[in-house]
């Protein structure tokens, strides 16, 4: 390789000089190419800089300089060119040109050194300095003990840069989130093993290097080129919620595109995180459903007895006025019964939902737990219930699982609420249909005991389902109940540190599953 001629009046002499001071320094061998490549980058402009070592399988990048793209990282090996004995080689590259020296010595060559030359009036001075530098470095790395100090620094960086990369990828595959990460041409440059496990069960293999849109084709392409397009124009993070019925089941999850920058300049990729969060969502839901009962269980409390004393008084004076009917005239005395008829039915209804709102207000007021039997107050619960004239026509079949653990429990506290819930269903399928009660451990947590009401009723409609245990929620014809009985259920369960779940479908029927700790 021949050095260009250098005049005196050479634009690249100054640089030149500056690249030997650092060469003579006599820094250790990184440092001084490391001061190199710093003085070539910031008096040339220069967009890449990068040396190559040869090692036995080929060329070994030299981890002195962070890369501009993340296809060549270090420890990264390439095979040696052709062209390396033939001398420089340069191409055309999108805003400027690539240059590739041979590091010479002896016609055996050393290393490499690659750099792209920005387009522009210094283009010619930056050639002529680079293939000077690229003869002030061969010698250099001859020096055996240079070479020797080079070899076990590249060994050892690599393991190290090796080592970490790996830490780094299990710390982002044993996240329970699904995480992926797209650069601006929207490829796929990171994908983590929970993406592998998600409802399209793409393989990182298949994923990497993919544009985003062939992989996630489930979602509309200009939606989700849109959401990544905000990111890298605002440099906001985004957040989205959505549902999901993909897996059979709703899900819920939060979708967070984040924007990355690679050496504090523009963003350069966008890394998005999807969360399932189907449990906290239920959690907050449970929490403001309980808040909700609260607040009403204080207020029913604070009431019931002044509507109780009214009650008792206008109770009262309709029985005084029924032991005056007979001495009035006949004509009048039918109206008059009448009417007694009408406020003594409307009194007891009254008294019914005072009742109820006296079980809803005093939920924490229940007797003393026991060791108790499941499937002995589910028997309790039918038996009562089978001297219910419109029970009689259900169908009921039990699937009460033997042998479950005894849990404390208030017995008469829990025949109310099992009462509550079979009634409901039996209303919902207007007396004829199958109620199924069905009792077992929790599939998935054994400290559990499920106790299932499931009926061939009518089913729910999906935005009803948030309020049914609200108090005085009811979708019953006027005078089938006061929308008190899940309230009360719900406030029962609580007591006893359960839960209530529902799943219903509409015109298939629903199911009501109260769990319930044994510890």
């Amino acid at each position: 390789m021949v050095a260009p001629t250098l005049t005196s009046d050479h634009p690249g002499l100054e640089l030149l000089a500056e690249v030997a001071k650092v060469l003579a320094a006599g820094r250790p061998a990184e440092e001084g190419l490391a001061g190199v490549v710093a003085v070539l980058r910031r008096g040339l402009a220069l967009r890449r800089c990068r040396l190559w070592l040869r090692s036995a399988d080929g060329f070994r990048f030299l981890p002195i300089a962070s890369p501009d793209d993340e296809t060549q990282l270090p420890g990264f090996t390439s095979p040696v060119p052709a062209w390396v004995a033939e001398g420089p080689h340069s191409e055309s590259v999108p805003g400027g040109t690539l240059l590739r020296l041979p590091l010479m010595h002896e016609e055996e060559p050393l290393g490499c050194f690659e750099v792209i030359i920005p387009q522009g009036r210094y283009e010619r001075m930056a050639h002529d300095v680079l293939v000077v530098v690229a003869q002030m470095l061969a010698p250099v790395l001859a020096a055996t003990a240079l070479s020797q100090d080079l070899a076990s620094e590249v060994a050892l960086r690599t393991r190290e840069l090796e080592a970490q990369r790996n830490f780094a990828a299990r710390i982002i595959d044993s996240l329970p989130v699904g995480l992926y990460v797209i650069d601006r041409g929207y490829r796929i440059r990171a994908w983590n093993r929970k993406r592998e496990a998600g409802t399209q069960g793409v393989s990182r293999e298949d994923a990497l290097g993919r544009e985003v849109f062939e992989v996630l084709d489930r979602q509309p392409r200009e939606l989700l080129k849109l959401e990544f397009d905000r990111v890298f124009a605002t440099g906001e993070i985004q957040t989205v919620d959505m549902d999901s019925q993909a897996t059979g089941e709703a899900r819920h999850y939060r979708i967070t595109k984040i924007p990355m920058r690679m050496d504090d300049e523009d963003i350069s990729h966008v890394i998005t995180i999807g969360e399932d969060v189907t449990a906290w969502r239920q959690a907050q839901q449970r929490l403001a459903q309980s808040e909700k009962l609260a607040a009403v269980g204080q207020l029913a409390a604070g009431v019931m007895h002044e509507i109780n004393n009214p009650l008792a008084t206008i109770l009262a004076c309709s029985e005084a006025l029924s032991l005056r009917t007979p001495d009035l005239p006949e004509q009048e005395r039918g109206a008059q019964e009448e009417y007694l008829r009408i406020i003594d039915t409307e009194v007891q209804r009254c008294r019914r939902i005072v009742e109820g709102l006296l079980d809803f207000s005093r939920p924490k007021q229940s007797g003393h737990k026991t060791a108790s039997d499941i499937n002995a107050i589910i028997e309790q619960t039918l038996f009562l219930l089978k001297h219910h004239e419109r029970f009689k026509w259900l169908t009921i079949e039990r699937e009460l699982q033997q042998g479950l653990p005894p849990f404390p429990a208030d017995a008469e506290r829990l025949v109310q609420c099992f009462m509550a819930l079979m009634l409901n269903a039996m209303d919902a399928m207007n007396s004829r249909g199958v109620l199924t009660v069905r009792t077992r451990r929790n599939p998935q947590r054994a400290d559990e005991i499920l106790a299932e009401f499931i009926d061939t009723g009518t089913g729910i409609q999906q935005e009803d389902l948030p309020k049914i245990f609200e108090p005085f929620f009811t979708t019953k014809p006027q005078g089938r109940g006061t929308g008190l009985g899940l309230s009360v259920a719900y406030g029962i369960v609580e007591e006893h540190r359960g839960r209530i779940e529902v799943e219903s479908q509409v015109g298939v029927g629903t199911n009501f599953k109260v769990f319930l700790p044994i510890e």
